[in-house]
C-alpha cells in the first residue's frame, strides 16, 4: 500500500501545545517498524501548487499563511503559531492527499500519513486545520476529470464543518460526518448526512449506527472515490472526544468502513484527521489501527 509522507510534515510548535505535531513522524516510524508499510511504498509529496490551493482558498488567506501576514485573531482561531515551516508543512500535506487520491485510483487503496484537516474554511483556518486538503483534492480531481462522484466519510469526533461548507454546492460530492453532537464546532454547517452522537456513546451503538448509515449511503450514491477521515478522537481516553469508544471499538470502526468500501470495489483514500491521546505513543498506535485494518482487509 502506497502512502504519502514527508519529514516536512513536522513544524516546530511550543512543547506544551496540545496538538501532537510529532505524531506524523511517529506514525511513519511505527508503520515501518510493524511492517504495515514498506519503505519503498513511502512517496514524498512536493508542496501543492498555489493554483490548486486557490481553487478552494481565497488569495488573501492562502497568501497570508505563506507570508505570515495574518491578524492575531486569525491565529487564535487557527490555534497554531505561525511559522514558515508551518506554511510549508501545510502545503506538503495537501499535496500528500492529492497524491494519495491518485495512487488510490491506480492501486485501489492508498493513504496520507497526515491530512483530514476538515475544519479549514475557504477564507480562514480553525481547529488546528490550516488548509482543507480534502476539498482541494476533490477540486483537483474533478477539474482534471480523474474522478467525478466522490464520497467523504468523516469519522473524526468533530463535525467536518469546513468540508461541508466548501463543498455544499457540489452536487457530485456526498459528505458524511458522524461526530459528537455536543462537541466542537458549535456551529455545524450541514453535511449531506450528519449523525450526532451523544456524550459517552459506547462501541456497540456507535458501530451499529455507522454500519446502517454506510448501507444507506451506498444504496443511494455511487462514488468513483472515497476519502476516509479516520480520526481517533472518539476514543474514551481522548482529551477532547467526549465519546467512549475502546481501542477495539475504534479498530472495528475502521474495519467496517474499509470493508464496506472494498466490497463496493471503490478506490479508498485513508487520512488521519484528529486525535489527542494521553501520550504521543498512544496517539500513534491508535492512528496505526487504520493501516492495520486496511492491510488485513486488502490482502
Amino acid at each position: 500500500m502506497r502512502v504519502s509522507y514527508s519529514p516536512g510534515y513536522y513544524a516546530p510548535i511550543p512543547h506544551e501545545h496540545i496538538f501532537p505535531m510529532r505524531k506524523f513522524e511517529g506514525l511513519y516510524r511505527y508503520v515501518l517498524e510493524q511492517d504495515l508499510i514498506s519503505d519503498s511504498d513511502i512517496i514524498a509529496p512536493s508542496m501543492v501548487d498555489m493554483a490548486n490551493l486557490l481553487s478552494v482558498h481565497t488569495p488573501r488567506y492562502a497568501n497570508g499563511i505563506m507570508t505570515g501576514n495574518l491578524e492575531s485573531k486569525e491565529l487564535r482561531r487557527l490555534g497554531l503559531p505561525w511559522s514558515r515551516k508551518l506554511a510549508i508543512r501545510s502545503r506538503l500535506a495537501v499535496q500528500g492527499t492529492i497524491n494519495a487520491a491518485l495512487m488510490a485510483l491506480q492501486d485501489g487503496i492508498a493513504g496520507n500519513l497526515a491530512g483530514g484537516t476538515h475544519h479549514a474554511m475557504a477564507d480562514h483556518g480553525e481547529g488546528f486545520c490550516v488548509f482543507n486538503d480534502v476539498a482541494v483534492a476533490i477540486k483537483v480531481l474533478q477539474q482534471t476529470m480523474w474522478a467525478r462522484k466522490i464520497l467523504v466519510i468523516d469519522c473524526d469526533v468533530h463535525q467536518g464543518n469546513g468540508t461541508a461548507e466548501i463543498l455544499k454546492e457540489n452536487e457530485n460530492v456526498f459528505t458524511f460526518s458522524i461526530h459528537g453532537e455536543k462537541n466542537y464546532p458549535f456551529k455545524k454547517p450541514p453535511s449531506s448526512l450528519d449523525i450526532g452522537m451523544p456524550d459517552g456513546t459506547l462501541d456497540s451503538h456507535y458501530l451499529d449506527t455507522l454500519g446502517d448509515a454506510l448501507d444507506d449511503i451506498f444504496n443511494d450514491f455511487e462514488p468513483d472515490l472515497v476519502f476516509y477521515l479516520g480520526g481517533i478522537d472518539p476514543l474514551e481516553s481522548d482529551h477532547f472526544g467526549r465519546l467512549s469508544l475502546t481501542l477495539n471499538g475504534l479498530y472495528n470502526r475502521d474495519r467496517i468502513v474499509i470493508k464496506k468500501v472494498i466490497s463496493e470495489d471503490i478506490p479508498l483514500v485513508l487520512l488521519l484527521s484528529g486525535g489527542y491521546g494521553p501520550t504521543l505513543k498512544d496517539t500513534v498506535q491508535a492512528h496505526a489501527l487504520m493501516y492495520k485494518a486496511a492491510l488485513e482487509l486488502w490482502k
